[in-house]
């Protein structure tokens, strides 16, 4: 083989290994492609979002059925308000009621939808205020922990 066939042939596993890497990262970052159909919009109130990034997933059973748009803190009443583009062909009940998950132990948060059963469904542009908020591990360790030591401190009073 001759120079110009090995470097035309390095290239091209080069190009290839740069086009998997930029896959891999769209991938990786939610930003590859979604659904190109109709969606609308509606907004939730939170009092903690934990690590909401903006692209996360909204689902419901499971199932991917929008995006997060935006996220924003209301100068007046200092919560978070999350903007979310959901599919139009999922829709929801009024009473559906909204919470911060994560994916496994350590992964990503994501807008899950709890499904109520009123017959009235969510319209485009509406406020939900039926929200619960992310758990952070940090407080939930530190309460265990507080407990923990509020039990040991009291514990050896009852013996004479």
């Amino acid at each position: 083989m001759n120079r110009a066939t090995i470097d035309l042939w390095v290239g091209a596993f080069v190009a290839i290994g740069l086009v998997s890497l930029l896959f891999l990262a769209l991938k990786v970052g939610n930003l590859a492609a979604s659904s190109s159909g109709e969606t609308y919009r509606l907004q939730a109130e939170f009092d903690n979002i934990g690590g909401l990034k903006v692209r996360a997933p909204v689902k419901s059973a499971g199932v991917v059925v929008g995006r997060v748009a935006d996220i924003r803190l209301d100068p007046e009443s200092y919560r978070a308000v999350v903007a979310m583009n959901v599919e139009s062909r999922f829709k929801f009940p009024r009473d559906t009621i909204l919470t911060i998950n994560t994916s496994g132990l350590l992964g990503e948060q994501y807008v899950g939808f709890e499904v109520g059963g009123d017959s009235e469904l969510i319209k485009d542009g509406a406020i939900l205020k039926k929200t619960q908020s992310a758990v952070v591990l940090e407080k939930l360790i530190s309460q265990f922990m507080f407990n923990k030591a509020a039990e040991g401190g009291d514990g050896g009073s009852d013996k004479k």
